[in-house]
């Protein structure tokens, strides 16, 4: 995992030590010895993440937080204080001002890696909804973000899943003032709770006797339902084994016991607020967008939004020097298919193609039909021998499994051949991008279908 990280402290020797920690993990580090550079390299750079120093000469690193968090343009990089300071009181006013995790000096190393790499995590899901809320609005889409606004100050729904009852009782107390606690003992029943009902959060304690708390967790990233559902883990004093194995899962966050009731709340607050803002982002792409720029045939994007949004992809990734690929593919001998079997089969072959696209690329990937028989899918962040990987993978699946025509209930053979460009000094635009994937499905057509061919 690649990322820009700002690492804020007046001490030269603290930031030398955390950038040396950062760039062993091959991250990129900037640094900044004050709040007010911290601020300024954040408005002018593409930063993915601040690691933040609390005790600093003129502005302290809460208000370097609140400004951040203040600013639509920096409000969404994640921001992770670091300090001396051990009291819960601290913590609290650190999250309160927005602040995304909470570090303690010295610094332990797992820790440190896990919440960042943790963290980063979170950030690309929000950064794709957010880039492609932007596509929508530069297409004349201004409904985007007002559907559910204003839910901010509204009772939470919070599954509990505690194996004591006494530490029910005093979650349940602390969490009141801002949530509805369904709590439970059983983790497999409380997996069925949190697929089956609209919880904002699950908190998990870990102080089960038999059962390995992280099961739990693990099994609620796994289902579609629940996979997108905060979760924070309360763990034992030093336990740092499993807060780095946890954070590795996909939990979202973990308080130590025992529990602060303060620090609780804020944590908790932070992490229903924060699904608010991607379940209103996901709404508004899935809702205000679907007529607009999807193909009604295949349910995938169509060729007006993938217009615009690899221009978008492209620019971010000329800015950062990330790479990125496109794929273009194409239905070997279509024309057969229809004159063959009628209009209704090319349908039935199309749906599935799209469905055999959709389960092979990754979350993070467009995939979009081009026109007829064509399918383009974008690759952000992704190498040419990567890119060759997926498209291999989605050939093999095309031509190993028969096509299912439900209008005659026959099963068709079908290959498809494939087409791959990757952007290098010589691609300056999105358009060159395509046309090189283009020459490179040509080829693999005249060479005989059925391969991927990558551009030179």
């Amino acid at each position: 995992m690649t990322a820009r990280i700002l690492v804020v402290d007046d001490i030269p020797a603290n930031v030398k030590l955390l950038e040396a920690r950062l760039v062993a993990e091959y991250f990129d580090v900037l640094t900044a010895g004050d709040g007010y550079q911290a601020l300024a390299i954040c408005e002018r750079n593409q930063v993915d993440l601040v690691l933040l120093d609390i005790m600093m000469p003129g502005m302290d690193g809460f208000e370097v937080c609140e400004r951040l968090k203040a600013n639509p343009k920096t409000s969404h990089i994640p921001v992770v204080m670091v300090t001396a300071l051990d009291q819960p009181a601290d913590r609290v006013r650190g999250l309160k001002a927005g602040a995304d995790d909470f570090l303690t000096k010295p610094v332990n190393d797992l820790q440190l890696i896990s919440r960042v790499k943790s963290l980063l995590r979170l950030k690309t899901l929000s950064d794709e909804l957010r880039i492609r809320a932007e596509t929508a609005h530069t297409m004349g889409i201004d409904e985007l973000l007002r559907s559910g606004e204003g839910r901010g100050d509204e009772s939470g729904q919070v599954l509990l899943v505690d194996g004591r009852a006494n530490s029910q009782e005093r979650i349940i107390k602390a969490l009141k003032p801002i949530a509805d606690v369904s709590a439970i003992s059983d983790p497999q029943a409380a997996l069925f709770e949190a697929s089956e009902n609209p919880f904002e959060l699950v908190i998990v304690n870990s102080n089960f006797d038999d059962y390995d708390p992280l099961r739990l967790c693990s099994q609620l990233r796994s289902l579609e339902r629940t996979r997108f559902l905060p979760i924070l883990i309360i763990t034992e004093q030093g336990d740092d084994e499993m807060v780095v194995r946890a954070l590795e899962l996909g939990v979202n966050d973990y308080i130590v016991r025992p529990v602060d009731p303060n620090e609780l709340v804020a944590r908790s607050l932070t992490q229903m607020r924060r699904k608010r803002y991607n379940d209103r982002l996901r709404a508004s792409v899935k809702q205000t967008i679907e007529l607009a720029v999807t193909d009604p045939l295949t349910g995938l994007s169509n060729r007006r939004y993938l217009d615009n949004h690899l221009s978008t992809l492209f620019s971010r990734s000329m800015a950062r020097g990330r790479p990125l690929a496109v794929l273009i593919t194409d239905i070997d001998r279509f024309k057969q298919v229809n004159d063959t079997y009628g209009h209704d089969a090319g349908d039935d072959v199309l749906r599935e193609f799209a469905n055999r696209i959709r389960s092979t690329v990754r979350g993070a990937d467009l995939a979009c039909r081009y026109g007829g028989e064509e399918f383009v899918v974008v690759m952000p962040d992704t190498s040419p021998e990567v890119a060759a990987t997926v498209a291999e993978r989605l050939r093999s699946v095309v031509e190993t499994t028969p096509f299912q025509l439900k209008s005659s209930g026959q099963e068709l053979s079908v290959t498809a051949s494939f087409g791959i460009s990757s952007r290098i000094s010589s691609v300056i635009t999105p358009g060159q991008l395509m046309k090189q994937a283009d020459l490179a499905l040509y080829q693999a057509k005249t060479g005989g279908r059925n391969r991927v061919v990558a551009a030179a």
